[in-house]
């Protein structure tokens, strides 16, 4: 269980964010959302009005939400960094830099803040956990999606490196690496209910179907939870056998 954790989603409207604040509230956790929407105060409320118990944090850079967040609450126990960027098709000779600036910055950079801005919290209590939401095609490449897969895998290796740098203080820092999962981001309605197009794209997938919300958001709570305390430095896979 998940009792008393307090836990912050980046970007909660997207990507696995959704599936992970069920899963985690459902397990007792407390959930602070972040979200580029909640700039907005009628966002934020109906946010908070559709999902009983949930804070919207007003404040979008990470420093500020964090302390918009320590305010509240006092403590955080989960940064899950549920970072979402476009998968913008090109080959390399045709790419913008422009692009893969925002890949970066949005899949890399971001990231990168979060972290930083939480840290000095875990630090102090000695404990805590990181979890960055990212994707499993660094782990194999993918032709013609090299911003992308750049952005995503450097975030992976950003996984490696503070896991490393901060066991000594007691936080668990890993990755949770999805691909053909469920999302309205990356697989819309109308590819997933078309019959042709959903055989084309799991075909490639060794059990034969997409990953559903739930399954991510369940991977997401055991990666939050205490029988992951001995786990980090970890790209977990979530990609039906892909990868």
């Amino acid at each position: 269980m998940l009792d008393g954790r307090i836990i912050l989603i980046t970007n909660i409207l997207d990507f696995t964010g959704q599936p992970a604040a069920r899963e985690l509230a459902s397990r007792g956790a407390t959930i602070v959302a972040h979200d580029g929407a909640f700039g907005d105060a009628a966002a934020r409320k109906a946010f908070e009005a559709e999902n009983k118990g949930m804070t919207a944090l007003e404040n979008q850079e990470p420093e500020a939400c964090v302390a918009e967040l320590l305010e509240k609450f006092d403590q955080l126990d989960v940064l899950i960094s549920n970072d979402i960027g476009d998968a913008k098709r090109a080959k390399i000779d045709e790419a913008s830099l422009d692009d893969f600036r925002d890949a970066l910055e949005s899949m890399t950079v971001a990231p990168f803040a979060f972290a930083k801005a939480v840290v000095p919290g875990m630090k102090a209590r000695q404990q805590g956990k990181i979890i960055f939401i990212t994707s499993a095609t660094p782990l194999k490449g993918l032709p013609n999606y090299a911003m992308y897969v750049t952005a995503r895998g450097a975030t992976n290796t950003l996984t490696l490196t503070l896991a490393h740098e901060l066991a000594g203080d007691n936080i668990q820092v890993n990755a949770l690496a999805p691909n053909f999962v469920e999302s309205p981001a990356y697989f819309p309605k109308e590819l997933v209910e078309n019959p042709e197009t959903l055989a084309r794209i799991t075909k490639n997938i060794p059990l034969g179907r997409l990953g559903k919300p739930q399954e991510v958001g369940e991977a997401i709570a055991f990666l939050a939870s205490d029988s992951s305390n001995f786990i980090t430095g970890h790209v977990m896979p979530f990609a039906g056998g892909w990868a």
